[in-house]
């Protein structure tokens, strides 16, 4: 499973930013970001998975195994987002909460 920098360039396009403020949102050198980029360096899984996560998009993506840049999924820190946390594990674990928010919702669209 190799890392395809093409994917790395098409998704930071796509989110319209360029090459030193994607540095800066994943807190590495504007010189090691291009170096991905550019195919100098392949980074760690776990580094492809920290990009995955803040562009919003999936390492499936970004290994080349899938086409959609688009993430099915996200994560919520507790550490970080400690109410919207809370109020996620209480929709998961009572279906009448979920069922009340899922129409508070969906009246906020119209």
């Amino acid at each position: 499973m190799n890392f395809v920098p093409e994917r790395l360039i098409s998704l930071r396009e796509s989110i319209g930013i360029n090459k030193a403020e994607a540095a800066r949102r994943l807190n590495m050198s504007a010189m090691g970001y291009g170096r991905y980029e550019n195919g100098e360096r392949e980074p760690s899984f776990q580094t492809v998975s920290f990009i995955a996560q803040t562009f919003h998009s999936t390492t499936d993506y970004l290994y080349g195994i899938s086409d959609s840049k688009d993430s099915t999924s996200i994560t919520i820190s507790s550490k970080d987002e400690p109410e919207l946390f809370s109020l996620v594990e209480s929709a998961r674990n009572d279906g009448a909460l979920l069922k009340r928010l899922l129409a508070y919702a969906s009246l906020e669209d119209q």
